[in-house]
């Protein structure tokens, strides 16, 4: 049966946008999280300096302390002096307001959030910190000590906990906003700082090995809280309607051979310019940019270009505005080049594109046209819409709807991993699964997906079979019940597995189950949240899917995979 493509952006699912968590709700969720980390910091040192004192590793912290004792110079000793001011209590607090004025004074883009989060992150490391000294109380180690000993503990080390709270919050900032070879470069230094602190705060006998890693936990816990409270849920500002599109000549709309179409909140200036130059290079000097919108993130642009006679179209943004440019183009012989710049870019890692902009551009223009297949969902309020990497309900698409866009950009995928942490214990529910025409099947579920492709980040093959050229879809449903069938989904999900049969007839095999059909539909007995390639949309208690083979045109680098 033929695809219906939307004539108007209206017309398709359209992704759920969700405004800033209120301020008062977020500093609850900050106090309750802090109250946890206080209590988990302390318990640890109450253990560390009672019931574990005498136990291996802990009862030869005093070696590690005398051994480092026993290798100092003056050179070493000079060196450590440097690091450790590093984390120095005047140190942090200076490094903290110039980064967070820094961060409010950026004429055009002043970053409110992310000083919130640096400056609130310090604070809440350095409030926990004190309550800890005062409940656990821990003698410095019998070294002698470079340094006066300061009133508190010896557990955890201040000057750790404050360097980690400082300088790695800086490297997620540094990762986010910088562009170019040196953010990896940057980001991997301001990491290296709180180590080095480390190392000179035991180097000059001012504490024990645990009391350092203590400081790291402490500072890695407050800017996991502050960041689940401040960055993971945000909206994203509409583009202005005066951007730097160019506009057609004479006014009126005029045929492009390339036709470059980019979300302007991950696509900059310097990736439009790399792009325009990749383009020039392969006979399209004259490619038109065309912006997309909070209310269109591509469909509609994605449909002029190949109603004015687009042979090409290149999509640079994430997988959201990949999926719009898929849908319009299904069924279509334009062109799909695709230049990742999103978060996640799933279809760009399944597809073994390389994740620079410049040469993922390149190596695509150099390939050949493949044709890939597409997923299409529906469902109760859910428009007929086509996906290119993966569409689901449950756990899933609860992630997705509780991580915002400005939480992405900040610290990348990491905003995933908290929202995770956030919507774990969300509650199964009871489905009927019907596939190809076979008889139904019940199930309970946590979490269902329906995967064109099967890889995620960090090479996590959570749906092993996928493939985007073999006219099929797969499944997963996801189901563990308690911390064992946990254990057991995430060691399946961790090893890549062969596909599975259709089951129709076997019984559930565990907290794991994988299904290959052509068409689906899933009907669940309560309203889920729903997602279609990582965007949430309207929930539902139905999700219908139908594969589509060789529906998309995607230019791929000749010898992949």
């Amino acid at each position: 049966m033929p695809a219906v493509i939307p004539d108007r952006p209206a017309d398709r699912a359209r992704p759920v946008r969700r405004g800033p968590e209120p301020a008062p709700r977020a500093a609850a969720r900050i106090a309750v999280l802090a109250a946890v980390q206080t209590a988990l910091m302390i318990g640890l040192g109450l253990l560390i300096t009672g019931p574990a004192h005498a136990l291996w590793p802990l009862a030869h912290e005093d070696a590690v302390d005398e051994g480092l004792e026993g290798v100092r110079t003056s050179a070493l000793t000079a060196v450590s002096s440097v690091a450790s001011e590093a984390g120095n209590t005047l140190t942090v607090i200076i490094g903290t307001v110039v980064a967070c004025l820094a961060l409010v004074l950026i004429p055009h883009r002043r970053r409110w959030r992310e000083a919130l989060f640096l400056a609130t992150g310090v604070a809440l490391q350095a409030l926990v910190f004190l309550l800890i000294t005062l409940a656990v109380d821990r003698r410095r180690p019998d070294v002698e000590r470079l340094d006066d000993s300061p009133p508190t503990s010896s557990y955890t080390s201040g000057h750790t906990g404050a360097a980690t709270a400082l300088y790695a919050g800086l490297a997620v900032l540094a990762f986010s906003r910088i562009r170019g070879p040196w953010r990896k470069i940057l980001g991997g230094v301001l990491l290296l700082i709180p180590v080095l602190v480390a190392a000179a705060r035991l180097y000059r006998g001012m504490h024990h090995p645990t009391d350092v890693l203590g400081g790291m936990l402490n500072g890695t816990l407050s800017l996991l809280i502050v960041g689940s409270a401040v960055l993971t849920r945000d909206t994203t500002p509409a583009p202005d309607d005066s951007s730097d599109t160019p506009a057609p000549a004479g006014g009126g709309q005029r045929s492009a051979a390339a036709v470059v179409v980019y979300n302007p909140l991950s696509a900059n200036a310097a990736t439009l310019d790399t792009v325009r130059g990749v383009l020039a290079r392969h006979g399209h000097p004259d490619a038109r940019l065309v912006a997309t919108t909070a209310d269109d993130p591509g469909y509609g642009q994605c449909v002029d270009a190949r109603d004015q006679g687009a042979s090409l179209v290149v999509v640079c943004g994430g997988d959201g505005t990949v999926q719009a440019a898929a849908d319009a183009l299904a069924d279509s012989d334009v062109r799909l080049a695709i230049v990742p710049c999103g978060t996640g870019n799933l279809l760009a890692r399944n597809l073994e594109l390389p994740l620079n902009p410049e040469k993922a551009l390149d190596s695509a223009l150099s390939g050949t046209a493949h044709r890939l297949d597409l997923g299409r969902v529906d469902g109760d309020g859910l428009p007929a819409t086509h996906f290119a990497a993966m569409s689901g309900a449950g756990l899933d698409a609860a992630v997705m709807d509780a991580t915002g866009d400005r939480a992405k950009a900040v610290i990348g995928w990491f905003a995933y991993a908290l929202a995770v942490l956030r919507k774990a214990r969300a509650p199964r529910t009871e489905l009927t699964l019907s596939l190809d025409g076979e008889p139904p099947l019940r199930r309970s579920a946590r979490m269902v997906v329906v995967a064109n492709v099967g890889t995620l980040q960090g090479g996590v093959h959570l749906v092993p079979g996928a493939r985007p050229d073999d006219g099929r879809l797969d499944l997963l449903i996801l189901d563990p019940h308690g911390l064992r069938d946990w254990l057991r989904a995430l060691t399946t999900l961790a090893r890549t597995a062969p596909r599975q049969g259709r089951g129709t007839t076997a019984p559930a095999a565990g907290p794991v189950e994988y299904f290959t059909f052509r068409r689906a539909a899933v009907e669940f007995d309560a309203p889920q949240p729903r997602e279609i390639d990582g965007d949430p949309v309207a929930p539902g208690r139905l999700l219908r899917a139908e594969a589509r083979p060789g529906a998309l045109t995607v230019m791929l680098p000749n010898g992949g995979n």
